[in-house]
């Protein structure tokens, strides 16, 4: 082990040294650019955009840039980057995290490789843990940018889509890691190109990168809305269904278990449902809920297919004939089997879009971060973000005076001890900062100052600006302020007038976190550029931490060697017990994300996947081409599963294929049995194909050009955003329940990625289908406009360890205008709340 410490650290000092030289070279162009004028210095600007147009890379242009940055900003912001900070940002720009103590000036570091990156012309994003931050260092930052001739943008939560692109089009972008990851996925549901907001991601350098990283790394991004599947829908496609007769209105194949209406059926549907056209663009929601019933009343079978249990339809795995509770049957299946069986239909708001932080920012071309604390976490940045932890050395020597743990015997004797230490220091006017990990502590400790009389401020991630604001004045003397361990993040405490000669800033935390980092975190709030400083922390046997990791033995000594509440123990050994308490809770933890990181990867490059293909919809002049591939597609499946070339043609199903074909791709009685007899399968395919690519030119002919391609694209969207929202929410349930697979010996994993895959598949299929019967059946209007399949909503991730509150995500429900108003007034929809609809 001491060896391999040995080798990580030369490893370290190698890299310092080789950052040393270059930031010596920085260094020496100091008086050439002292002597340029500020037009000069601006002009710098244009010259290195030119040069790395002609073919210069980055890295040559590295020296030149940083000192023009370090050069302005000393006359824009009156601070001139030391040799540490510039060391710390060549770091940066070659995609490593920077590990700079707190103080040490991380803002100021990141200005040299986010403008070198920004000559690029490809957008360079800057992403904080809160908003007030991001304005904050848009705001301050964002003058040495325009002095030096770049723009800047600031991606706000608030933002209008407008707004937002005018942000993203910015040489440089600040903004939040949620607001970032949202934008992609919501760039990822607009209708038409020009509503997308983000570029190509290219450069991002995350300040406080543990935090983002590695502590939100487990929580999704998730965009959550109401498909608009309406309840009702379902139990009146059900009760319409359930009046058809087979062979006269519907006919069904026991083999391949597929349904279609008849011409007589479809009459059915239109007289019931009292519409002039099924196949009218409008009714597609329509046409699928009756294809559906059809399904759920056909060919699913109550104790063969499914269970009904405890009012829920349960899926039998056809295989084993296991139960497989948390599955649902996709696409709307699931809530028509419900209305047939007549229990509750499950509708509940769905999963539209979702990412995590560690897949959306695994996109950039390249991706640097900053932050005091990440040597701990190296092995999980190297493995999963393949960026390297270099430790930077600080501007002056650390002096603050670090004391081992005080140990009590129980919270009461702990908590007494600390509100006397830091009364004891408010006395004499030294500020304090109090550290706890959970709310609850922070609220204890000031109830408990309130009964001394200490004046105090607490701080719990609640109010970013005004946390700023208190964190700023926490080393004002006599000041005591007490903020859980995450707060006051990217603020500088410094020390008011007075303080060093006090000691500096005092830091009391009030227990061991489960990671070693956030404790680091919080030490190094004091003693900030070779200031004065004092932290110590205060635990006690009854601590969270502590009971995990049996301190009953150690409690139990304490009281045979008569020890009371009063009495600490310091302890090397104890302390030794907690930190490798802590390092197995960080390597569960680092387990626990790894292994979603491996979950998320099935997702991930399936929405690749879809990503890219929706994208080429919508970039796409003419979409006839793919249009006809996957009426191919279709095709070939259906003749596979009706005149399967493994088969004697007399136990072909002609009529069946006859049946498919009316029903999805050409009008009734355009094919006939005769034209199939004593065909191969691709001699059958090749002549349907003909007819559809006929029957394909008569509806180009009836429309213009581009109402046909806008038709195309209107079709083809819906399709792919409905099988893709559906399918999301679909291994969303898949993911809850699969843990339990792990009773039948079975890897959980293993078989999350094969049912994944099979379902993917499945929906690329129900894509295609969707797609080739609503091109060829659909009528078209003149006034097509795309529409959302859904109303999203970003879900927002916890907020600096604080539990995350679902939020109520508003439904959409279809009202009737001659229903009665909803808002109970007793008037006609149309004739109160639905004048203006």
């Amino acid at each position: 082990m001491a060896a391999f410490l040995e080798k990580v650290f030369d490893a370290n000092k190698r890299e310092i040294k080789r950052l040393d030289k270059m930031a010596n070279q920085i260094e020496e162009l100091a008086s050439d650019m002292e002597k340029m004028s500020d037009e000069q210095l601006r002009e710098k600007t244009e010259e290195f955009k030119q040069r790395y147009q002609n073919g210069e890379s980055l890295d040559d242009l590295l020296t030149e840039a940083f000192a023009v940055v370090r050069e302005g900003a000393r006359r824009v912001l009156g601070l001139y980057p030391y040799h540490v900070q510039l060391m710390g940002g060549i770091s940066l720009h070659e995609g490593n995290i920077s590990e700079m103590k707190t103080g040490e000036g991380k803002t100021l570091t990141a200005t040299m490789p986010v403008y070198l990156n920004a000559l690029s012309g490809k957008g360079v994003h800057v992403v904080t843990v809160n908003e007030y931050l991001a304005s904050r260092d848009a705001t301050e930052m964002g003058e040495l940018y325009e002095f030096l001739g770049l723009t800047v943008g600031l991606n706000l939560n608030s933002m209008s889509s407008e707004e937002k692109q005018e942000a993203y089009a910015a040489d440089i972008t600040y903004g939040t890691n949620n607001e970032f990851g949202f934008d992609y996925l919501r760039d990822n549901m607009v209708l038409y190109k020009e509503q997308r907001v983000q570029r190509p991601l290219y450069y991002a350098v995350i300040d406080e990168v543990d935090s983002i990283l590695i502590d939100e790394a487990r929580t999704p991004l998730i965009i959550s809305g109401q498909a608009q599947k309406s309840t009702s829908l379902y139990i009146q496609a059900n009760a319409f269904v359930r009046t058809l007769k087979k062979e006269e209105d519907y006919t069904y194949d026991e083999k391949t278990k597929s349904v279609q209406l008849t011409e007589e059926g479809i009459n059915k549907a239109e007289r019931y449902f009292s519409i002039d056209n099924l196949f009218d663009i409008s009714h597609v929601t329509l046409n699928h809920h009756i294809n559906q019933a059809l399904k759920a009343n056909v060919s699913m079978h109550l104790d063969v297919d499914y269970v009904v249990q405890d009012g829920e339809i349960v899926i039998v795995d056809q295989f084993t004939g296991r139960l497989m509770k948390g599955r649902r049957f996709s696409d709307g299946l699931h809530q028509a089997i419900e209305a047939k069986e007549a229990v509750e239909i499950q509708n509940e708001s769905m999963t539209m879009a979702t990412i995590t932080f560690q897949n959306y920012f695994r996109m950039y071309e390249k991706l640097a971060g900053m932050t005091g604390t990440a040597k701990t976490e190296e092995e999980e940045f190297r493995n999963i973000y393949n960026m390297r932890v270099i430790v930077i050395p600080t501007n002056k020597p650390i002096i603050r005076d670090d004391r081992p743990d005080l140990i009590y015997a129980s919270m009461e004797g702990k908590f007494r001890a600390v509100v006397e230490d830091i009364a004891e220091r408010h006395k004499k006017g030294q500020p304090i900062l109090v550290g706890t990990v959970a709310i609850e502590t922070s609220e204890l400790i000031s109830g408990l100052l309130q009964k001394k009389g200490v004046r105090h401020n607490v701080l719990n991630a609640k109010n970013h600006e005004r946390e700023a604001e208190i964190i700023a004045e926490a080393g004002h003397k006599g000041s005591v302020t007490i903020a859980t361990n995450m707060a006051g993040r990217g603020t500088d405490i410094k020390l008011g007038e007075g303080v060093k000669e006090l000691g500096g800033l005092a830091v009391i935390g009030t227990e061991r976190h489960e990671s070693r980092r956030i404790d680091n975190q919080l030490r190094g709030r004091s003693g900030r550029q070779g200031d004065p400083g004092v932290t110590q922390f205060y635990l006690s046997m009854e601590d969270e931490l502590m009971r995990r990791f049996g301190s009953d033995n150690m409690k139990n000594m304490m009281q045979r060697l008569g020890m009371d509440d009063s009495q600490p123990i310091q302890s090397k050994m104890v302390s030794r017990a907690v930190e490798s308490a802590q390092k197995r809770v960080e390597g569960n933890n680092f387990d626990a994300r790894k292994q979603l990181l491996q979950y998320d990867d099935v997702l991930r490059q399936q929405r690749e996947i879809i990503y890219t293909q929706r994208n080429e919809v919508l970039n796409s002049e003419n979409l006839r081409e793919i249009v006809e591939k996957m009426i191919q597609s279709v095709l070939e499946r259906n003749i596979q599963l009706y005149a399967s070339s493994h088969e004697d043609e007399e136990n072909w199903n002609l009529q069946g294929l006859v049946d498919f074909v009316h029903g999805n791709l050409l009008p009734e009685g355009d094919l006939t049995i005769d034209e199939l007899r004593g065909k191969e399968p691709e001699e059958i395919s090749d002549l349907i194909m003909e007819k559809v690519k006929v029957r394909y030119d008569e509806k180009e002919e009836s429309l213009t050009p581009e109402q046909m391609r806008e038709f195309e694209k209107v079709v083809l969207l819906r399709a792919v955003d409905s099988k893709w929202i559906d399918h999301i929410d679909a291994m969303d349930h898949l993911r809850q329940g699969i843990h339990l697979r792990a009773y039948g010996q079975v890897d959980p994993l293993r078989e999350y990625q094969s049912e994944g895959f099979a379902m993917f598949e499945g929906m690329i299929e129900a894509i295609e289908e969707d797609a080739a019967k609503y091109v060829m059946k659909a009528e078209i209007r003149n006034n097509l406009q795309r529409e959302e399949v859904a109303k999203g909503q970003a879900v927002n991730p916890k907020e600096d360890g604080e539990k995350v509150k679902k939020k109520p995500v508003k439904k959409s429900v279809d009202i009737g205008r001659n229903a009665p108003c909803p808002c109970g007034s007793g008037k006609k929809y149309k004739q109160c709340h639905g004048k203006n609809v």
